[in-house]
């Protein structure tokens, strides 16, 4: 037997008869000779974690706009306590950790610069729309590998996609929205966990809210400090799924209802604030002037980016190409394409 098929018949022997086994995957787009050594969603997870896309997650923004304090999350930083926390759950449950790994550390990778301003704006200006988890599927089909793709398993594509909510409901209840597999539903909850804990350790931290204004009812429930609020919403998603394991994942009542109103909070005194949401209409500015300049200009687009010809639409490679910058990228090349540079006399 190989190494992969060892970890394979472990799996068998000891996941929960709702976790998705390895062996059984659906396969991927472009069958492929398998790896000796690693189960399926484990070389996902591989691929992903060395890919271009996952690297610039480190210099896109999450929620603050170039933080000069050293403890404000990336994109990059929010993907690896989205995967923390899945991984949590779903040892747990007893769910595959490679499955529910490979999602989390994927679901993001279509995100452009500046933030959910970033993807507004982009979903404004491209005649086709955006959203970042069909883009975070895009990438991994075939942006990346200098248009190869990574080849992914059904499974991690199901979850990469079907990973966003915006103020939807945090479980899916139609089933047309639901992922395959139980591992997705995990990442879609802790993305939720995530982001509604850091967003308000970084708006405590930037001096947007207080403490003292978070709702009385969720510091009752969940807990008074950052660390209290994720236990309590964790252990909310575990004890309520052990009970019912049959009937899938599940979330107590009363933590689903405070993690809505968490959410809610945020884009009501954080996301929309006028204080961070006036700089980010700036970002949106940047992207709309560097769409059109390369929308007008193909030839333009072709000699910035090397490329010889388009592989797809002329304003689908443009989005594509927008969509993948880190937020300084776009700054410098909007400095490039439209300030005047200093005149240097030769002496």
């Amino acid at each position: 037997m190989t190494v992969r098929e060892r970890l394979e018949e472990r799996e068998e022997r000891t996941l929960s008869p709702y976790a998705q086994k390895s062996s059984r995957s659906r396969g991927r787009l472009r069958p492929e000779p398998e790896c000796d050594l690693r189960p399926a969603f484990q070389h996902d997870r591989d691929r992903i974690i060395h890919s271009k896309s996952f690297r610039r997650l480190k210099h896109k923004t999450q929620v603050f706009l170039f933080p000069t304090d050293d403890h404000y999350r990336t994109r990059l930083t929010h993907t690896v306590e989205v995967a923390q926390i899945a991984r949590t759950i779903g040892k747990a449950l007893f769910l595959n950790e490679d499955l529910v790994e490979a999602i989390a550390l994927g679901h993001d990778l279509g995100h452009g610069p500046f933030g959910h301003a970033g993807e507004e704006a982009l979903n404004r200006m491209h005649s086709g729309g955006f959203r970042h988890n069909e883009q975070s599927l895009r990438i991994v089909d075939m942006l990346e590998r200098d248009g190869k793709g990574l080849n992914l398993t059904s499974e991690v594509r199901d979850g990469i996609v079907k990973h966003a909510k915006g103020k939807g409901d945090i479980l899916p209840k139609d089933e047309k929205e639901a992922p395959l597999t139980r591992e997705a539903g995990v990442v879609r909850i802790a993305d939720v966990i995530a982001y509604t804990n850091h967003d308000i350790d970084d708006a405590i931290r930037g001096n947007v809210i207080r403490p003292a204004d978070l709702p009385r009812q969720c510091v009752k429930v969940l807990g008074k400090t950052h660390g209290e609020r994720i236990d309590t919403m964790v252990r909310g998603v575990i004890m309520e799924s052990l009970q019912n394991e049959s009937a899938g994942l599940c979330i107590s009542e009363e933590v689903e209802e405070q993690i809505v109103e968490l959410r809610d909070f945020l884009w009501d005194r954080v996301y929309e604030n006028k204080l961070v949401h006036e700089d980010f209409e700036k970002c949106a500015m940047i992207l709309e002037a560097l769409y059109t300049y390369f929308l007008k200009r193909p030839e333009a687009f072709l000699q910035e980016t090397g490329r010889k010809d388009f592989y797809d639409e002329p304003a689908t490679c443009i989005c594509d190409n927008l969509a993948g910058m880190t937020d300084r990228y776009a700054f410098n090349l909007y400095e490039k394409l439209f300030l005047p540079l200093p005149w240097k006399i030769a002496i």
